[in-house]
């Protein structure tokens, strides 16, 4: 197959495809590939490459979004874990295939990195600007993330095929916000494009998957480093018990009196009945300036977990 090629994405044909190239859907790598030419469009639309465009894509799978790109003259980077895939993608884009060890290259070019996303220096992988189109293993979605906007430098636009209950957390209003809603939201705005039903995929997983479209502020829109880490100690403290009173909440979790946190409350105009899923972004950066400095934490916790393995699509 060449990139030009029309992707063949039916269920028969993934089959037909994984048969003869003895490979198969590896379960505990959470492989589901994506069988619907209306959602591959749907992604490549939205992602709209152009040509010399860098795009990073993480688990391509068998390469039809991979194609997608390419036909479109992007210049791929793409990281795959499973070894059986990676060769198969050097096999059918032989054309564009930049030798191991090499950069990233010009328009309708493609670089395979075979490994572990999590392994990998992902926002350097790229020069900037560089964009993100890929059916995230939805296992590693929050790590993902933390990675692709937590850390400099960070890409243009991500174009993300992700479950949809981790869709609907991280674009999720004040009333229904998480930890990874917060993070998301602070570094960038949110859209769902569409919902995927199961029968998208082949093998189908057990969960509806979403596509979404985050775009990052820019860069002066960011906290100074040593504030934004100190806003992170208090979003993870306040959803350790997201569902608890904010006052009471802060007052067991930071090592601050019961009094300070009332006293913050107020400045930042926070009813302290309130739990921390209720607040938006721009009132946990009030209630940090009115708490001021926090101090060591000695509890040492990590943050609270967003997502669970339960199945992902490439």
């Amino acid at each position: 197959m060449s990139p030009a090629s029309p992707p063949r994405v039916d269920p028969a044909a993934i089959r037909r495809t994984l048969r003869e190239s003895g490979l198969r859907a590896r379960h505990s790598l959470s492989q589901n590939f994506l069988v619907d030419v209306d959602v591959l469009e749907a992604i490549l639309a939205e992602a709209a490459p152009r040509s010399g465009q860098n795009v990073l894509e993480i688990g391509p799978g068998l390469g039809f979004l991979t194609a997608g790109l390419l036909e479109a003259a992007a210049s791929v980077t793409a990281v795959e874990l499973d070894p059986g895939l990676a060769g198969f993608l050097r096999d059918r884009f032989v054309a564009a295939l930049l030798p191991p060890g090499h950069g990233p290259g010009g328009p309708g070019s493609l670089r395979v990195i075979e490994g572990d996303a999590l392994d990998q220096p992902l926002t350097r992988l790229l020069p900037q600007p560089y964009d993100v189109v890929a059916n995230l293993p939805y296992h590693i979605t929050s790590p993902i993330l933390h990675r692709l906007l937590g850390e400099l430098p960070r890409p243009g636009r991500l174009v993300l095929m992700v479950q949809r209950e981790v869709a609907e957390r991280i674009a999720a209003k004040p009333g229904g916000l998480s930890y990874l809603s917060v993070f998301v939201q602070y570094h960038a705005t949110v859209r769902i494009v569409r919902r995927v039903p199961p029968t998208a995929f082949e093998p189908a997983p057990a969960v509806d998957s979403a596509v979404i479209v985050i775009e990052p502020f820019a860069e002066d829109d960011r906290l100074d480093p040593v504030v934004e880490d100190a806003l992170w100690r208090l979003v993870q403290a306040a959803f350790r018990e997201r569902r608890k009173m904010i006052h009471n909440v802060l007052a067991r979790q930071l090592p601050l009196s019961g009094d300070a946190i009332a006293a913050a409350l107020t400045v930042a105009g926070i009813d302290p009945d309130r739990r921390p899923q209720t607040l938006a972004v721009g009132e946990w950066i009030r209630l940090l300036e009115a708490i001021g400095p926090i101090g060591p934490d000695a509890r040492g916790r990590r943050a609270p977990r967003d997502t669970k393995p339960s199945g992902a699509a490439q």
